[in-house]
């Protein structure tokens, strides 16, 4: 669905303000892809509410008249969550973007859906609070709620699933119904939130969420970690977490992705793989105490060096150059777009995956960067390359299944933290198995004309990708 008719265009025209609703070209191509290589469906309009009621008002119609719809926050993604599939309605939620209220005696916050990350941390933290999950990426709760989003911090923290509490959710007809409560615990019937969370706008619109806060660490320690080779700095990974020393990160680098972090940022990191750690503590004498062991535990893997006690200013600076890692791979390689693994497998297979992404990668000749979240055993292969050139790019692809493969095999997953959006739907029979049918059981129930981000989560019923 690339246009409206008139009659449609009259009809959402009346649910907003002119300023919020328009079919103009701009606009919709904006809203046709996100940071992925992933393009989508030009969509014939593009839509902003402002509260929940809007939105109930808005799906009630376009659930009556067959118009499909894409929720939209920030357009981070990596895997075209919030691409439109076949065109239709992009309903962008960047708008909703009011914190509600923060109740720091309940260690909650209550927020619209775009509301972004860090402005949410920047509010939580007069307080002394923060909301811990960190993809990296600012961004919106809503969108960090449709991927289980996690992040750097996951291995001490979890992921956004462990932190919402209460949800107040559109469904595709336009009913609205309210999940969870504030308590921090119920055995009441069905976890419902914990359904949409994860379900990646396929089920409904979140048009609010209560969020869980945790107290912010009062102390900081940074170190880095050199290995000879990835493997061994993988192999570390497993000892560190096994000795109880609660990380609250756990990065594994190669020197390709270090070579390009020092260029752009002047950082003066070695060049040698390595890990970035990352504890919190209540006091830095504890925190020199778990210093002290992670290095002895790191030296008896074969670690080459180890530096802790880096200053503030350097901590941060390292922690954005990792964040920022996507970006700087493609600044490296101007015009050409990205194929990213997400597996993520037990961390006693971690080193293993390592040494098989590498060796695939080496093999093929393939301009690809092999990192991760090594504390959760979350697998990062960063491809690049042309698209247009089908021979290069199904190369490409051939090495992302044969990860995805191996790390299922393993008793892994295809997604770790990215979500299924378009890229990853080829892999989820493989996944989930009779699992699956499952879940379209209750996609069928929920969304029975699917309408809500069509072209997501699921292979096509023929079975093509």
């Amino acid at each position: 669905m690339n246009a409206f008719t008139e009659s449609q265009i009259a009809a959402l025209s009346g649910f907003v303000p002119s300023d919020r609703f328009t079919t103009g070209q701009s606009s919709r191509d904006l809203h046709r892809h996100d940071i992925s290589a992933h393009d989508g469906v030009l969509p014939a309009g593009v839509i902003w509410p402002i509260d929940g009621d809007e939105v109930a008002r808005i799906l009630a119609y376009t659930y009556e008249n067959d118009i499909p719809v894409t929720p939209w926050g920030a357009g981070t993604s990596t895997e075209g969550n919030p691409v439109p599939a076949v065109g239709g309605l992009v309903m962008d939620l960047t708008r909703m973007d009011r914190i509600i209220g923060i109740r720091p005696e309940d260690l909650q916050a209550d927020v619209q859906p775009g509301v972004l990350r860090k402005t949410l941390n920047r509010e939580a933290g007069q307080h002394g609070l923060f909301f811990p999950p960190d993809p990296g990426a600012d961004a919106t709760i809503g969108g960090m709620i449709a991927n289980n989003a996690s992040g750097v911090r996951t291995i001490k923290y979890g992921a956004t699933r462990d932190y919402i509490r209460r949800l107040t959710v559109v469904l595709p007809d336009g009913k609205t119904i309210h999940t969870g409560c504030r308590a921090a615990k119920s055995s009441s019937g069905y976890d419902l939130t914990r359904l949409f969370v994860g379900s990646e706008g396929t089920l409904g619109v979140v048009t609010e969420a209560t969020v869980k806060l945790t107290g912010r660490p009062n102390h900081h320690l940074a170190a880095t970690v050199t290995f000879k080779d990835l493997a061994a700095a993988s192999e570390a990974t497993a000892v560190l977490m096994g000795a109880g020393l609660e990380p609250a990160a756990l990065e594994l680098l190669p020197v390709p992705l270090i070579r390009l972090m020092n260029r752009e940022n002047g950082l003066g990191i070695p060049e040698a793989p390595s890990l970035f750690c990352e504890f919190h503590g209540i006091s830095k004498d504890a925190l020199m105490e778990t210093a002290e062991l992670a290095k002895e535990l790191c030296e008896d893997r074969g670690a080459t060096g180890f530096r802790s006690g880096v200053e503030a200013a350097e901590r941060q600076e390292l922690w954005r150059a990792r964040h920022e890692a996507w970006e700087t791979i493609h600044r490296a390689h101007p015009g050409e777009k990205s194929l990213i693994v997400d597996a993520a497998v037990p961390i006693s297979r971690y080193p293993e995956m390592i040494r098989f992404s590498q060796d695939l990668v080496d093999a093929a000749g393939a301009a690809g960067y092999v990192f991760g979240h090594a504390g959760d055993g979350n697998l990062h292969v960063v491809m690049v390359g042309d698209p247009a050139d089908e021979t290069g790019w199904a190369a490409l692809e051939r090495i992302n299944h044969r990860i995805v493969e191996r790390a299922i095999q393993v008793g892994g997953t295809c997604t770790g933290e990215h979500g299924v959006g378009i890229g990853k739907r080829k892999f989820m029979e493989l996944e989930h198995g009779g699992g699956l049918d499952l879940m379209r059981s209750i996609k069928d129930l929920i969304d029975p004309k699917g309408l809500m981000n069509p072209g997501k989560i699921f292979p096509d019923r023929e079975g093509a990708n």
